[in-house]
């Protein structure tokens, strides 16, 4: 008889997110485009959808922070974090746990 070995307490609940959209521009609601989309996608080798851990060591915001990452050209970044929306991170404080994969996890 076979059994199966658990070797985690608490899975992981895995929705598909896809890689992105290919819209070119933002519209208003009557159709006019109002604003341009950013043509590169990654900024100081990050991207939005990553999951990371910034420890903040000066500023406003100092502590821990993991979560799931919203990208800028500016290097100036918010992570989404189990309490709620972070924002305003650089990017110096900032290391990689995950890359996008297209796939959004959760506990």
């Amino acid at each position: 008889m076979e059994t199966i070995q658990l070797l985690t307490q608490q899975p992981l609940r895995i929705k598909c997110t896809g890689w992105g959209t290919r819209q070119m521009c933002g519209t208003n609601r009557y159709g006019f485009p109002t604003r341009h989309r950013e043509r590169s996608s990654v900024h100081f080798g990050f991207k939005t959808g990553d999951i990371i851990k910034a420890v903040v060591t000066t500023g406003k915001k100092i502590g821990q922070y993991v979560g799931r990452m919203l990208c800028r050209k500016t290097g100036s970044f918010d992570i989404a974090t189990k309490s709620g929306r972070v924002a305003g991170i650089s990017h110096k404080f900032c290391t990689p746990i995950h890359k996008k994969d297209g796939y959004s996890y959760a506990f």
